[in-house]
């Protein structure tokens, strides 16, 4: 039997990071990490595999050599079961493991919908974070011509957009009336809609899918309205769920959404067992609400916040709560949101006031590589505290929106932002007269001196 102070299981992310942070926290501690996989792939690089780069090859995470630097034992394997009181995991191999503590980072899986019929048939496809199955995935893709994408998140536009630069012909499907519509106020969204048709996507929203038609393999689906629309594949991005079987089977309390239930701490209902990113337990940072928001991101901060905490707890460091804070880009647009959209706010009954601006991302603009940049801020009535924010610009988008999310994290009012200092320079900034941030911010603070 193995013996280790630390035993993390999942090797994506938030189990890379776990060990990473653990060990660099507890460097005494001896850590193995368990994978089911040698070959782990970047999760937020996948659409890109269908595009822009030339395979799955090319969106590897080193997750190996990482571990390998921080003095962490990488075993390539799967873990069965977990006994809770004697502190096992067992694998399929037929090896225990005996560990101190316990970090469960299993990721998540996604969504196949029971209901919908004809998913069976080939050629329907769904997006794992499988290298195998994605190989597989492309090698097929590529022989087909016209495609059919279900749900536009993030990653439904993604792969629509990836799709439509190799020659697909690509139909994005969103059963809600708007593309990105949680993520997005219906504004920036409409921006993102249009960008996507002047690429080659063709665009439907407000139908959502019925069923795949076609003998044995993919001929077209039917929407909820009765349209048929061809395809030769079509790829279900329709969103993820937690893969907590294996904390369910061995008695680790799951809440009702089948999350691992965690504490700030990431520590689950028993004694000296963490879990970690898509697996575990989310709240939303403002509603304080159990979400089901999945990000690579997250599950990172998450991460950090389980290695340092392994063996003393420090009221510092605590995850309290998921901001939500996305980005992408569609070629040299980038934009990115953080927080709650205004209408998220409305539904939850928090009065707001917003902002609304429209620059440019370098100063002057006529300098080569400048980009208009949209900013929307949005904050509580009352306090002013930043509570959400939106942005639609150049490749600078990501950042500017890690800064909201910032600003969001730490509470951070429109008044201080208002009077917050910025470093800008011509090729990478916005103008310091024209910071679209801090004039979406000035919009808010007028509202509020007029009542």
């Amino acid at each position: 039997m193995k013996q280790t102070d630390v035993l993390i299981i999942g090797g994506s992310a938030a189990g890379m990071v776990a060990a990473v942070t653990g060990k660099f926290s507890w460097p005494e501690k001896k850590f193995i990490l368990v994978k089911k996989q040698k070959e782990m792939m970047v999760p937020c690089g996948i659409p890109y595999i269908f595009g822009t780069l030339e395979g799955s090859a090319q969106n590897i995470m080193p997750v190996d050599p990482m571990l390998a630097k921080s003095g962490v034992e990488s075993i390539v394997g799967e873990v069965t079961s977990i006994d809770t009181k004697k502190k096992t995991a067992s694998l399929a191999d037929g090896e225990t493991i005996q560990y101190v503590k316990l970090v469960i980072a299993t990721g998540s899986m996604p969504v196949m919908p029971r209901w919908l019929k004809g998913g069976e048939k080939k050629n329907v496809f769904v997006i794992p974070k499988d290298k195998v199955y994605l190989d597989d995935m492309l090698q097929t893709i590529n022989q087909c011509k016209k495609i059919v994408v279900i749900g536009a998140g993030f990653i439904g536009v993604e792969f629509s957009d990836e799709l439509s630069k190799r020659g697909h012909q690509v139909t994005l499907v969103e059963k809600l009336p708007n593309i990105l519509g949680t993520a997005f106020d219906v504004e920036l969204s409409d921006k993102i809609h249009a960008l996507l048709t002047e690429r080659g996507v063709n665009v439907i929203t407000g139908n959502g899918i019925r069923q795949v038609v076609g003998q044995d393999h993919v001929e077209g689906v039917e929407l909820e309205k009765g349209e048929i629309v061809e395809a030769d594949a079509v790829i279900l991005s329709m969103g993820y769920k937690p893969n907590t079987e294996l904390a369910k089977n061995s008695g680790i309390y799951i809440d009702e959404d089948n999350f691992i239930a965690v504490d700030e701490y990431m520590r689950t209902h028993e004694s000296d067992i963490f879990a970690i990113g898509d697996c575990a337990q989310k709240r939303d940072f403002i509603t304080r609400k159990r979400v089901s928001t999945m990000l690579a991101s997250t599950a990172c901060a998450e991460a950090r916040i389980a290695g340092m905490n392994l063996y003393n707890l420090n009221v510092v460091k605590t995850f309290s709560g998921t901001i939500a804070i996305y980005s992408t880009a569609i070629g040299e647009t980038g934009f990115g949101t953080a927080g709650v959209t205004e209408a998220r706010a409305r539904e939850e009954g928090i009065e707001t006031l917003t902002g609304l601006f429209e620059g440019v991302d370098r100063h002057p603009g006529n300098l080569p590589d400048a980009h208009k940049q949209t900013v929307k801020l949005i904050s509580a009535a009352q306090s002013g505290v930043i509570i959400g924010g939106e942005v639609i610009g150049g490749l600078s988008a990501g950042e500017l929106t890690n800064v909201i999310g910032l600003a969001i994290e730490t509470r951070i009012t429109v008044n201080s932002l208002l009077t917050s200092q910025i470093g800008t320079h011509p090729c990478l900034t916005a103008s310091p007269a024209a910071y679209p941030l801090i004039k979406a911010a000035e919009i808010i603070a007028g509202k509020m001196r007029n009542g």
